[in-house]
């Protein structure tokens, strides 16, 4: 009996499968066939089509899907492919294919019978029709150049909808309302992210009897989160970050019991959270980051027992968060609270999330040391606690060198004053054997760069800006075999440029930069440039450019012309010192060099002809130095602004306004006579001024103003050279400095 039973499931199978395809199908095929410029598909050594690659027929010999996703298509779409009307599923994903004319995105119109409409991953482009096939049920477009806008129209015959995405797009206009009951009953997914919708989110979400997912976040949408949408009970995500969204989230919000993701990061949102937000037992993620909440966190917030990330950094959110207990958060892997006005310290409830991999509580108002049960957090690799009121640097130090597992630690703006911990004061160091970022900046720490950081084997970026070193450079720098970004700047820093600092692995060879960590950090690294303009954000440390800032010390002494062996450099600042002799020619070697500043030192002779071979040079700075000649003449250095070759008076030649045959005789000597009374050029009367300003404005406001300045240019340490926040202060020390050594 099961001999015979699949005897005939067999010759079943084997005759709808031999039955040949139709004439009329296969010649619609050949016309797309012939329109891709590159197919790698083998459609013409077999007579039946229904045996080629990617195309399925039924019993009578119609072809019901056409399957070829992710084939390395080039080309077009061929209008053909609408006479293919048994077609139920199309899938032609993850390709290269276009639309020859824009009328050719209709060719699926005619297809009565389709289901499933996977396009996504293309090169599409084109306005959408008026309508979709009666009975479509899933409909993917996203990641193509479709424009103009998605008219309601759109959704009318297809009754069967189950799934709509058109993401990652430039489609414009409002969010097409009327999606249900009406048109669409069936909807379970909407996603119009990545585009540039605007307006408001119409009404009629609340209408979606059966929608679970809604996303529209990278859009331009304003107005009010609309009220009925806490009427589509069924809503497991509701995705809407980086709008222009703003009122409050209504209390209304605990009707959506199913919800598991709340992302509404990057809009305007004020208000309190809602008080009875621990109703919705689902939530896994919350993401409210970067809006204008307030008022304090909702114990009942401690019941979502199966919240996996808090992400609710950059509000103006308040309270003691050691009175929270999140001990019932068994699941909780990543917690980011930074840049809001909480006080206390780090709740002992805390480490008891055994699953947490990340902690960023900077810039609030917490107090207090480092305990040692952070050492039970066994997977924490991410912690950063900058900008609060932490004391006793040697003691954190020696309870998280024990935290096995962490990659990325920054106190910036902690610790104030204190000394950092020598050799003697971790006796047996043997730690932080993963530690991939050390952030000290803004600590005014004394002491000298300590030993035990020669230990750090594979970090990659050390900031220990903006404080009070003492010492030399270490030569030991250049043999961190993973070491790519060095910022020493503003310290009192002394001696030569060490030319060991030259042989950095990571900076010589593209072989030896592959090994950079690759690996996504648990959280992302927010730069915010400028005030009222949104922060960039890294979520890889290869991401970050390989650089060298010892500007603002008493470096003395030339530059070393085997700097020019650290070939892959990006950014390199040696301003605000005092180097000596020439430019090194070997410069032109830092082919990748898109930042350079030199300025306010004491550099002689000619700024180098080569460096008009650094063709990356976004940014240069020369200035006030005792440099002379003609400036070099290329279409890049002369795109720089005067201001970078400003303050040499023996220097001449586009971009400057002195042309270089008035530089001599009398116009000279009037020129040098001018400003015989400082080598830099800064009146007397402007440095009394600056030091009067700095005793008494930065003694009274100075940590208010540290607070401030981090808050709104958080990570500072990873900033652009030419964007400091802090450059009045560096500049006003500097003349001050250079003054007193005349």
């Amino acid at each position: 009996m099961t001999l015979s039973f699949l005897a005939i499931l067999f010759f079943s199978y084997f005759a709808s499968t031999n039955h040949a395809c139709h004439q009329i199908e296969k010649s619609s095929l050949m016309s797309f066939f012939l329109t891709l410029s590159s197919p790698p598909l083998n459609w013409t050594s077999m007579t039946n089509c229904c045996y080629w690659e990617g195309i399925t027929c039924n019993q009578d010999g119609w072809v019901t899907r056409l399957h070829l996703p992710s084939k390395g298509l080039k080309g077009g779409i061929h209008p053909s492919l609408g006479n293919l009307t048994h077609l139920t599923h199309l899938n032609l994903s993850h390709n290269s294919l276009h639309c020859p004319t824009s009328k050719e995105i209709e060719f699926f119109l005619p297809l009565n019978r389709l289901e499933i409409l996977d396009l996504s991953y293309n090169l599409l482009s084109g306005e959408l029709p008026l309508s979709l096939p009666s009975n479509i049920q899933i409909v993917d477009l996203s990641t193509n150049h479709f424009h103009g806008v998605v008219p309601s129209s759109f959704f009318q015959q297809a009754r069967n909808l189950t799934s709509f995405n058109v993401s990652n797009n430039t489609f414009s206009g409002p969010i097409p309302s009327f999606i249900c009951p009406h048109s669409s009953p069936l909807i379970k997914l909407l996603d119009f992210s990545y585009n540039k919708f605007s307006g408001n989110i119409s009404r009629g979400l609340g209408e979606c009897s059966t929608l679970q997912v809604f996303r529209a976040g990278n859009n331009n949408l304003s107005g009010l989160l609309p009220e009925d949408i806490y009427n589509a009970t069924t809503l497991q995500e509701i995705v809407l970050p980086v709008n222009l969204l703003h009122g409050t989230i209504s209390d209304r919000i605990v009707n959506l019991t199913n919800l598991a993701i709340l992302n509404l990061y990057y809009n305007q949102l004020s208000g309190v959270l809602p008080f009875h937000i621990g109703k919705l037992s689902k939530l896994k993620l919350i993401l409210l980051h970067f809006n204008y909440l307030e008022g304090s966190l909702p114990p009942t917030l401690m019941n979502c027992t199966n919240l996996i990330e808090l992400h609710i950094g950059d509000n103006n959110l308040e309270g003691d968060i050691s009175a929270l207990n999140f001990s019932k958060l068994g699941q909780l892997s990543k917690l980011d609270l930074w840049s809001n006005n909480f006080t206390g310290t780090i709740p002992m409830s805390l480490y008891s999330c055994k699953y947490l991999k990340a902690i960023r509580l900077s810039l609030n108002d917490l107090e207090g040391q480092i305990q040692p049960e952070i050492i039970s957090l066994k997977s924490l690799s991410f912690l950063s606690l900058s900008g609060n009121k932490w004391t006793n640097i040697t003691g954190a130090m020696k309870i998280l060198m024990r935290c096995e597992s962490l990659v990325y630690i920054t106190f910036s703006y902690s610790f104030i004053g204190e000394e950092i911990p020598a050799d003697d004061g971790l006796v047996g160091f043997d730690g932080f054997k993963n530690l991939r970022i050390l952030s000290l900046c803004g600590c005014e720490l004394t002491g000298q760069i300590p030993l035990w950081f020669s230990k750090l084997k594979k970090l990659e970026i050390l900031n220990l800006d903006l404080n009070r070193f003492t010492g030399s450079i270490p030569s030991w720098l250049g043999t961190l075999p993973r070491l790519f970004y060095i910022n020493l700047g503003s310290n009192f820093i002394s001696g030569e440029f060490p030319k060991q600092l030259c042989r950095l692995a990571m900076l010589l060879s593209d072989p030896t930069a592959a090994q950079v960590d690759h690996n996504y950090l648990e959280l992302p690294i927010f730069i915010r440039l400028r005030d009222n303009v949104k922060a960039l954000q890294y979520n890889y440390l290869f991401y970050f450019p390989p650089s060298i800032y010892l500007y603002n010390n008493s470096i003395s002494g030339n530059v070393p012309t085997e700097i020019g062996q650290l070939r892959l450099l990006h950014k390199l600042d040696l301003s605000f010192n005092n180097f000596s002799g020439s430019i090194p020619d070997q410069i032109s070697n830092l082919k990748d060099l898109d930042a350079l500043d030199l300025s306010l030192n004491h550099l002689t002779g000619k700024i180098p002809d080569s460096l008009k071979s650094l063709n990356f040079l976004s940014y240069l700075n020369v200035s006030y130095n005792d440099l002379e000649g003609p400036i070099p003449r290329s279409t890049q250095l002369q795109s720089f602004n005067a201001s970078a070759f400003e303050g040499n008076q023996k220097l001449c030649g586009a971009p400057l306004p002195n042309e270089c045959g008035l530089v001599n005789g009398s116009d000279a000597d009037n020129k040098n006579s001018q400003d015989v009374d400082d080598e830099h050029h800064i009146p007397w009367f402007f440095i009394s001024f600056v030091s009067g300003f700095i005793v008494g404005f930065w003694g009274v406001c100075g940590s208010l103003i540290l607070k401030t300045a981090w808050r709104y240019r958080y990570f500072q340490f990873l900033d652009n050279v030419q964007d400091r926040l802090y450059v009045m202060r560096i500049m006003c020390m500097t003349m001050m400095r250079r003054r007193l050594r005349t």
